[in-house]
């Protein structure tokens, strides 16, 4: 994965920053998710693989699927993918694409892991704890493990907050056994 993130980065660097010059980034998510989800279908895989068709021509067939949806700027974005034969990272740079407009837009998104689903107040409750400790815009995800017993487990970004009672079990049991 690490190989793929690398050879990923500068592509999403570059779609980030022709999506801020024309102010489109959320247009420009939507094209790269759309064009993610093209590329990962089996029947397009397969053409990307196969050595008698041009990525080129994939391109073509893309920009069919897509209608209107897809611009001339994108258009040419897909071809510089496509002439360097990287089309198939397509997922790899809408994930990191995403997370640098996630950081432009001051959004964090975040997954709470509790034993039952969290109802609208404590979501809301939960979304704004959460917006005033990162200062961020808060995309709350809900996660449902009954092994958590009670509490939840907050994963923002590269942090992990456990407040759950199997977390407290845990860090109770280590003690004692020490």
């Amino acid at each position: 994965m690490s190989t793929l993130a690398t050879l990923s980065r500068p592509y999403a660097k570059a779609a980030f920053e022709l999506a801020l010059a024309d102010q489109a980034l959320a247009a420009w998510s939507d094209r790269l998710a759309l064009s993610a989800e093209m590329v990962t279908e089996p029947a397009l895989a397969r053409l990307l693989e196969s050595p008698q068709v041009s990525h080129e021509r994939v391109v073509a067939i893309m920009s069919d699927a897509a209608g209107d949806r897809f611009d001339k700027r994108f258009l040419d974005f897909l071809a510089v993918l496509a002439d360097n034969g990287r089309l198939a990272l397509l997922p790899q740079i809408g994930e990191l694409f995403g997370a640098l407009r996630d950081e432009a837009e001051q959004r964090l998104s975040v997954r709470v892991v509790s034993a039952v689903p969290l109802d609208d107040e404590q979501a809301a409750r939960m979304r704004d704890a959460l917006a005033r400790r990162f200062e961020r815009e808060i995309e709350l995800h809900n996660d449902v493990d009954a092994g958590v017993i009670g509490g939840a487990v907050v994963y923002a970004g590269d942090q992990v907050i456990d407040g759950s009672l199997r977390g407290r079990l845990q860090r109770l049991s280590s003690r004692l056994a020490n």
